[in-house]
């Protein structure tokens, strides 16, 4: 192109200006569609003349940090200083009056506020912009673990409200030395979006948290038909019974230490049921792995409670449990062999049968092998000589045995187990 087709570029100096968005536009845009921080006003007003940042907005800032950049709240004003003006839902005048007192206000107005009634408009609205199907509802709960003491956390009534309990608890992270907090969130099976959450103390058991949580979700979803999916916590028969009783249908896991599932096993040994295919297709990660087939079998007998039961096999889980079980095996004989080592050294401690017996308990428990590994201890007799007498051994210098006797161990699979 001649320079005579090229547009024509004003005379003098010129300023570039670069500005930081990150992923706000998108998250606006959302947050604008479901009318957040109208449904926020409303639930957190600001009453108070003296007020300089609206609760509404400082939970709005607060909301974006959380999914953006997760600073703690002494660095809010920090961070949307590092975006353009806007991007956090407040203009250069409010973001001069962001701190950590102005945001913990907020945050005390919202502990304040009816927060179900809250989640639940956040819900039917998002239900309704985003044509959200709520037929199936899939619900489950983590623990999650906390670093320090939390005395005051222990669960006491602040301004006729009760806050959550820090304490110790089943910890689902392996941790029990730490105290925790049980967070429990249900997400539509149209998209995984959450529909419903909770926060309870930290030593609450899964199984008393449906009740409230299947009300909650009825008062959403504005029916009680849709379908409960939840882990083997719902399975027992309060929950079940509560469910059904207000017209609503579940589907849940049966534990491994009902009475259905040892009978059903027992029966398996003896006769194979007639299974059927009701899930194939190919590997979800590996094109060329084994496919992914499902069958299932309804069980002639029902449960305790009169549920039918629903037995299901997969093919893919099956060989993944396998691999486990080997794995865990391996560890295991590698564990014992090292306590083989321990009880054939002469310095050895663990010379009574008691704590050999421990060792030994603790190691089939630690990978879950008691199952598949026999183990049997037995009595070893370790046999030396020395002479009778001091000086220099010779043609008719007489020895003496000393026997040590001590602890061994033997262990082997158990195969028809293992079948």
């Amino acid at each position: 192109m001649s320079s005579a087709h090229l547009p024509s570029v004003p005379a003098g100096p010129f300023d570039f200006h670069a500005q930081r968005l990150g992923p706000l536009p998108i998250v606006n845009h959302f947050l604008e569609r479901l009318g957040l921080d109208a449904i926020l006003e409303r639930a957190v007003p600001t009453d108070d003349s003296r007020c300089e940042l609206p609760y509404a907005k400082g939970l709005g800032v607060l909301l974006r940090s959380i999914i953006v950049e997760r600073e703690p709240i002494y660095r809010q004003q920090e961070t949307v200083l590092t975006f353009a003006a806007g991007a956090f839902g407040v203009d250069e005048k409010l973001a001069a009056h962001l701190s950590d007192d102005g945001i913990g206000r907020a945050l005390d107005r919202l502990f304040n506020a009816d927060r179900t009634a809250l989640l639940t408009n956040v819900a039917l609205e998002m239900t309704r912009k985003f044509d959200l199907e709520l037929d199936r509802l899939h619900n489950d709960s983590t623990s999650i673990k906390l670093s320090g003491q939390y005395r005051q956390a222990s669960g006491r009534s602040m301004r006729g409200k009760r806050a959550a309990w820090i304490t110790y608890g089943l910890s689902k992270d392996h941790r029990p030395d730490l105290k925790q907090l049980l967070f429990i969130l249900t997400t539509s099976a149209d998209g995984g979006v959450p529909v419903q959450f909770r926060c309870a103390d930290g030593n609450v058991s899964d199984a008393v948290t449906h009740i409230d949580t299947w009300d909650a979700l009825r008062k959403v979803a504005g029916r009680a038909d849709f379908l409960y999916v939840a882990d083997s916590k719902l399975c027992t028969r309060e929950n079940m019974d509560h469910i059904d009783l207000k017209g609503g249908r579940f589907v849940t896991v049966m534990p491994r230490t009902r009475l259905e599932d040892a009978d059903f096993r027992k029966r398996l040994q003896e006769e194979e049921p007639a299974w059927e295919l009701v899930w194939n297709r190919p590997h979800p990660r590996r094109k060329s792995g084994p496919r992914d087939r499902w069958w299932a079998v309804r069980d002639s007998l029902p449960s305790r409670e009169a549920w039918p039961v629903v037995w299901v096999h997969s093919s893919l889980l099956a060989l993944r449990q396998e691999r486990t079980r080997r794995e865990q095996m391996l560890e295991a004989e590698h564990t014992l062999a090292d306590l083989k080592g321990k009880l054939a050294s002469p310095k050895s401690r663990l010379r009574e049968e008691g704590k050999v017996e421990e060792r030994i308990a603790a190691i089939l428990k630690r990978f879950s092998v008691g199952d598949y590994l026999k183990v049997r201890k037995v009595i070893r007799e370790d046999h030396r000589f020395r002479q009778s007498r001091r000086g220099r051994p010779g043609p008719d210098t007489a020895y003496r045995r000393i026997t040590r006797r001590r602890w061994d161990i033997e262990w082997e699979t158990d195969e028809a187990a293992l079948a």
